[in-house]
């Protein structure tokens, strides 16, 4: 079977990836983060313009992929990482589509009522757009 994990910096985004190695550790498991280019840019590396800033989150999306590469191993499980550039929900379904995975795996912070709609919900896109199955780990 081959799991795909969509892993933001998040706690609930954490516990995706321990499900996946505690459960499947026998799986192919690849991890991915999106990086949003939408997504705006605060702090240090906003005044550097739309170029630089993905430049900026793409070299952090490295570091997120390469701590989760040490936490997987520390439950005895390898990964394949991944990134890819895109809307999270959509580039998720996406890349499950054309990479012959059969389950995604995410993290769901639980928002409900009035913040869900406002923030809307990647894990619940995910799930009504995905290809394959679907866990949501909280």
């Amino acid at each position: 079977m081959h799991l795909l994990v969509a892993l933001d910096d998040s706690e609930p985004g954490w516990a995706a990836l321990e499900f996946a190695c505690t459960e499947h550790t026998e799986d192919e498991i690849t991890v991915l983060h999106v990086v949003d280019p939408t997504e705006s840019g605060y702090g240090a590396a906003a005044h550097l313009g739309p170029d630089a800033l993905l430049d900026h989150q793409r070299d952090a999306a490295e570091e997120l992929l390469a701590t989760a590469e040490d936490r997987a191993a520390d439950y005895g499980c390898s990964i394949a990482p991944a990134t890819v550039v895109g809307q999270p929900a959509d580039a998720v379904v996406d890349y499950a589509a054309t990479h012959a995975v059969d389950r995604i795996v995410v993290g769901s912070h639980g928002r409900t009522g009035f913040s869900r709609v406002l923030l809307g919900s990647v894990a619940e896109r995910i799930v009504r757009q995905a290809p394959v199955p679907v866990t949501i780990v909280r």
